[in-house]
Order: C-alpha cells, then sequence, then structure tokens
C-alpha cells in the first residue's frame, strides 16, 4: 500500500510539471498580442480556478473546515497561487520564456533548504548530487535553445528575472510548509478554499483591468491559450500537484520540477522549433538520474527506522502466527 501510494505521488507529481512545462510559451502567447495583462490573465487562472474547484466539490465527499484550518489555507493560497501565480505572470511579461524556464529549475534546491530548516529533513550526500544533477541538466537543455536568436525582439528584464525567482521560492515554501494541512482534507476542499481566498485577495486590485480588457478581440489561437492556463495550467496541475505532495517528500515533490525543461525541450522539437542531439539527450539523462537519486536518498537514520519499522512489523506477524 505505501509502495503503492508512492507511485501515484511520482505519477502526479511528473504529471504537474508536464502541463506546467507548457506554461510559459503557452503563457507568452496570450500575452505577446497586447489585449490580456500579466495581471488578467494571473486573474483568469484564479477566478476560473476557483469556480471549476467548486463545480468539482459539488460531486466530492462533504466535509466541513475547522476555523484554525482555514486560517491556515488562507497563508496557503497566498504563498501557492497569489504571490506564486503573479509573481511568475508578471515575471514571464518582463523576460524570456528562456529565462523563466532556468529560474523554475530553483524551486527543488529552495525546497531541500527549507525543508531542512522547518521540518528538520536532512541534507544527504545523495540528495544534494541529485539535485544538483538535475540543475545541470536542466541548465543544459535550456541554453541549447536558439529562442532568442531566432526572435531578438523579446528581451529579457532583470525584475522579470526576480519575479520569476521569488514564485519558486513562494512556492517551495508552500510545499514544505503545509504538506500537514493538504493531506488532512480531500483535494476538492483544499483547492476550492485555497483559491477562493486567492481570488478574494486578487479581486481589489484587477477588478477595473479585467473591465478593461478587449476580450471580444482576442483570437482563436489567444483563446485556446487562455483556456489551457486555467484548465490545465492551474485546475488540473494544481490537483495533481496536491496528490503529489501528499504521497512524497516535499524535497522529492520539489525535485520533479527539473521535467518542466524536457517537456519544452521535446514540445518545441515536434513542432519543429529545435532540433534534438545527442548532448540534449544526455542532458535528459541527468535530469532522470537525479530524480532517481533524490527519490532514493533516505539518510541513515531514516534508512534505521524503516528497518526497525519492517522488523517490528515481522515480529508480530511472528507472535500471530504462534498463536
Amino acid at each position: 500500500m505505501v509502495r503503492q501510494s508512492a507511485l501515484v505521488g511520482h505519477a502526479c507529481a511528473a504529471g504537474a510539471n508536464i502541463v506546467w512545462g507548457l506554461m510559459a510559451p503557452i503563457a507568452k502567447i496570450v500575452m505577446v498580442g497586447g489585449l490580456i495583462s500579466p495581471l488578467v490573465l494571473t486573474d483568469l487562472r484564479v477566478f476560473g480556478a476557483a469556480v471549476l474547484f467548486w463545480v468539482a466539490s459539488f460531486f466530492a465527499p462533504k466535509e466541513t473546515v475547522t476555523k484554525p484550518d482555514l486560517i491556515r489555507l488562507f497563508f496557503a493560497s497566498l504563498f501557492a497561487i497569489v504571490f506564486n501565480q503573479g509573481s511568475y505572470i508578471f515575471g514571464v511579461g518582463l523576460t524570456t520564456p528562456g529565462n523563466a524556464t532556468i529560474l523554475t529549475s530553483t524551486m527543488p534546491l529552495w525546497a531541500m533548504v527549507l525543508a531542512a530548516v522547518l521540518l528538520k529533513d536532512p541534507i544527504t550526500l545523495k540528495k544534494l548530487i541529485g539535485i544538483l544533477m538535475g540543475a545541470a541538466g536542466a541548465l543544459t537543455l535550456i541554453m541549447s535553445k536558439t529562442e532568442l536568436a531566432a526572435n531578438p525582439a523579446i528581451e529579457s528584464n532583470i525584475w522579470g528575472d526576480l519575479l520569476v525567482a521569488s514564485a519558486q521560492l513562494s512556492f517551495a515554501f508552500y510545499v514544505v510548509r503545509f504538506k500537514d494541512l493538504v493531506a488532512r482534507y480531500n483535494l476538492f476542499t483544499t483547492m476550492k478554499w485555497m483559491f477562493t481566498f486567492a481570488s478574494i485577495c486578487a479581486l481589489p486590485f484587477s477588478l477595473s483591468a479585467i473591465k478593461e480588457t478587449a476580450w471580444l478581440a482576442l483570437s482563436f489561437e489567444e483563446m485556446l491559450s487562455a483556456a489551457y492556463v486555467v484548465a490545465g495550467g492551474t485546475f488540473l496541475a494544481y490537483l495533481l500537484i496536491v496528490v503529489g505532495q501528499r504521497n512524497l517528500k516535499p524535497t522529492v515533490a520539489a525535485m520533479y520540477n527539473y521535467v518542466q525543461p524536457v517537456v519544452g525541450c521535446l514540445a518545441a522539437a515536434m513542432i519543429g522549433l529545435d532540433t534534438l542531439t545527442l548532448g540534449k539527450g544526455f542532458a535528459v539523462l541527468m535530469i532522470f538520474a537525479g530524480v532517481y537519486l533524490v527519490t532514493h536518498s533516505a539518510s541513515a537514520k531514516e534508512q534505521a527506522a524503516i528497518q526497525e519499522k519492517q522488523l517490528e512489523v515481522l515480529r508480530r506477524r511472528q507472535e500471530h502466527s504462534r498463536h
């Protein structure tokens, strides 16, 4: 049962990051036209996902959330949604998709440090090597792109880079600090309240911008891109990442962030914007080798605890068989 839960956690964490791997170029499509600002796109994500989670919650088991947990869900929504999505979308609007993808690779490093400080999760040598291998592979993939040469009109801005980096720190804090909270209730209860609180926080700053947006002037491609950002990059991805967060250690769940540049590279090759080379293939192997090391990086103390539990189970079975 434990192994099955871990497999589900790995699959969902990978799935969420596959969906997020397409977010930077797709979000850029929406904003390049200039009709939808970064603020309005962020609002679309938050408000749209809130509606979808409330609708889905009507088909889920009914739960009552305690007042202390509602307060914690409010703060979880700030770090996981308001600060994370707001900083990311504004950052992508001010920098290149390549730079944005590079900076998303910092999230596992933040998660490892925060888990060590807040949860006393030891930073083992294997875990450190795995994260560094994943980072090296991700950077190799990203630096091999020719995006800037192909489109010199897309420029990088230091404020955009800082905003994307702060988005990763914010989400890493959420993954580490609120792991116990998201496991307490079903997925839809947790997410509907988090996105409701995020909507309340965002509405005062965005109502006028939403009214001024020329919605009818959007092209079909821009509408599809916006729909993907809401339904895929927000609703589906947040469902998957919560399942991963429940069943994996924070550092392991965060490690799947390195899947995003792999997805971006493969997608670019499929549509003819990039090519696959032996160097890129080696970078992908480095990423997955890094993921493997981190997922098998239990410290000596943790391994001893696992062995002790296994021995205890064996003793109980032997005692039961004697009787």
